[in-house]
């Protein structure tokens, strides 16, 4: 077999290991947080021996950088891009935080409770997309489609807000609404609140 394909096939199998090993940790440091998640686990959850993760990640810290950089690079550009309209993006937001995003908001989670060595949880990259909302709601203020009145950053963390907590908290939503946000009746509803607020908020 001529070298280069037997080069081609090693970098398939290295390749094709680390993907293993990334969606591996995804499911351990989502289900469990970065304190609770262990190396040991993450090597059994991909089938191979725990030395091998050190070959490809200096460490924990390391590899939940590269398992949070990864998810963020297989979410679909169009889940990231807000509507034109700011009464629509609330509702968008929640939609795919419904759909898209709910194992890593579990994880998030975990950050107001542990204590997470500093830029060890992928802090730029997810930086990188909560600012470009700010951005955007810049840009729509500077059309007119948004009051002056209003701080760019703090609507932002108000859709934020309103778009995560009723998911991430859902015994709590369940018990202030009668209803789990896990039921279509009350995405209906948060829905259409959504929309609702956001009309009396960005109205003309």
């Amino acid at each position: 077999m001529p070298k280069r394909v037997k080069k081609l096939g090693k970098i398939r199998d290295a390749e094709r290991t680390r993907n293993k090993i990334l969606n591996a940790a995804k499911e351990e440091f989502f289900e469990k947080g970065f304190s609770g998640a262990r190396i040991e686990s993450i090597a059994k959850r991909a089938s191979i021996n725990k030395q091998l993760i050190y070959h490809y990640f200096k460490g924990k810290e390391e590899l939940i950088n590269a398992t949070i950089a990864n998810f963020a690079s297989s979410v679909p550009k169009e889940n990231l891009t807000l509507p034109a309209d700011p009464k629509k993006i609330a509702e968008f937001r929640f939609k795919v935080n419904n759909e898209y995003l709910m194992e890593f908001l579990k994880f998030t989670a975990w950050e107001a409770v542990e204590e997470i060595p500093e830029n060890s949880n992928g802090v730029e990259s997810r930086k990188k997309v909560l600012q470009s909302y700010v951005e955007d709601m810049k840009a729509k203020q500077q059309k007119g489609l948004v009051s002056k009145d209003l701080d760019p950053a703090l609507i932002t963390l108000m859709m934020s807000s309103l778009t995560v907590y009723p998911l991430l908290y859902g015994k709590v939503t369940e018990m202030i609404t009668g209803l789990h946000p896990e039921e279509q009746e009350f995405q209906e509803k948060w829905g259409d609140f959504l929309n609702l607020i956001s009309e009396k908020i960005f109205s003309d």
